[in-house]
Parts: structure tokens; C-alpha cells; sequence
């Protein structure tokens, strides 16, 4: 990923040119981390989906976020849009979604080790309830 895709923020940048906290924690991925911690249990939200949310950035932006800094947060929560777990997470993913009772779809015979797909229709949240926007 080129640093021109990521987010152009001022202030000291760390190695993946997003702007660094005092606590070493880039602005933008702050941010990203805070929105996948308001999903409720049950619902995903789209990498598409947080950027939008955010006003700022895009998918790449928000994966890049989340596969560098996602681990303590619900990350299973944050989705790609055609609702394929997250390759080489699979079966974790598929333990939180099934413990949240997230809406799943069978996994077709054609499917890879028949894992199910999210249900995009019935999981996706909105972000309504919270009172806005971060």
C-alpha cells in the first residue's frame, strides 16, 4: 500500500505514514479502533462502512488499521462487504460470531471448507443508537 492512499494527517508520522499519538498510537487508527469498539455484539460493520462513518479514509485505509492494531478490539466486527471471514481467522471469527449469535449464511458446497459467510443483510449495523458520529 502506497503512503499516498493512507489518510494525510499533520503531525510526527509513524513507519506507515499515519500521524502518531503521544501514546504511539496513530490519530487515524484511534479512531478506527474506537468505531469497531461501538458495534454492538451481533452486528459487523464493513472496512467501506467505518471509513464512511469517519468522513476520512477508505477500506484499505481502515484494514491496514485493523489488521495492524485491530487485535484489542472486537476485530471479528469489522467485515469485508461480501461477508467472507477473514481469511486465516476464520474459525476464531466464526466462535465470536456463533457466541453473538451474528446472522450467518450456509456455506455453499462449492465454499472452501464449507465455512458460512455473515449474513451482510441481516448483521450490518448502521451506527444508529449511539448518538452520532465520532
Amino acid at each position: 500500500m502506497s503512503q499516498e492512499s493512507l489518510p494525510s494527517h499533520g503531525g510526527p508520522q509513524d513507519g506507515d505514514g499515519l500521524p502518531e499519538h503521544a501514546d504511539g498510537l496513530p490519530e487515524y487508527a484511534e479512531r478506527v479502533l474506537e468505531v469497531a469498539e461501538l458495534i454492538p455484539p451481533g452486528r459487523v460493520m464493513t472496512y467501506g462502512d467505518v471509513a464512511e462513518w469517519l468522513g476520512e479514509g477508505g477500506p484499505r485505509q481502515v484494514g491496514r488499521v485493523m489488521a495492524l492494531y485491530g487485535g484489542a478490539v472486537p476485530w471479528w466486527r469489522v467485515v469485508r462487504a461480501d461477508g467472507v471471514l477473514l481469511p486465516g481467522h476464520e474459525l476464531r471469527a466464526l466462535g465470536h460470531y456463533r457466541a453473538e449469535s451474528t446472522p450467518l449464511k450456509d456455506a455453499s458446497r462449492a465454499a472452501q471448507d464449507h465455512v458460512p459467510r455473515l449474513d451482510m443483510r441481516r448483521a450490518r449495523w448502521d451506527g444508529g443508537g449511539t448518538g452520532g458520529h465520532t
